[in-house]
């Protein structure tokens, strides 16, 4: 599929570079779309944890683009869709919604999510996507201690 004008492929992350590539976006994500949510861990700590927990044991998924780089990130866990990020430039172009459907098709029964309340583009992403709220907490369930929202898709 084209995603800007561009080749974007979606493939299982499988290797320490892959690993790196997929912390880089996560920490670059993150820092864009939730400014104001207290980051518990550092970069060395998340890059870390891409790199010894989730690539090497949980269903990781990256966003290659033609020439190279990763663009995008998606884990399951189960039937959670645990992380789903892209870089900043890269939203809006459809990387998102094909990660969705991924997701969709290799857990048919159903998925579950949690979002930050103040993440009202993502809120708004899911929601377009058939997701449904379910869940609201005040945060003292999470490391960052902020509000979240758990959402449910059931075909």
């Amino acid at each position: 599929m084209r995603a800007g004008g561009r080749a974007v492929t979606l493939r299982r992350a499988v290797s320490a570079d892959d690993a790196d590539a997929a912390a880089e976006v996560w920490l670059r994500s993150f820092a864009a779309a939730l400014p104001s949510v207290v980051r518990p861990r550092s970069d060395d700590e998340v890059r870390a944890y891409f790199r010894h927990v989730l690539v090497p044991s949980r269903e990781t998924w990256v966003a290659e683009p033609a020439g190279g780089g990763v663009v995008g990130v998606m884990a399951l866990e189960g039937e959670e869709l645990a992380q789903l990020y892209l870089t900043p430039e890269w939203r809006g172009r459809g990387v998102g919604d094909r990660f969705v459907a991924l997701a969709k098709e290799l857990r048919p029964r159903g998925l579950s999510l949690w979002t930050f309340q103040v993440n009202a583009p993502a809120r708004r992403f899911y929601e377009r996507h058939g997701f449904t709220a379910v869940e609201r907490t005040d945060g003292s369930g999470n490391e960052e201690r902020e509000p979240d929202v758990r959402y449910v898709w059931r075909p």
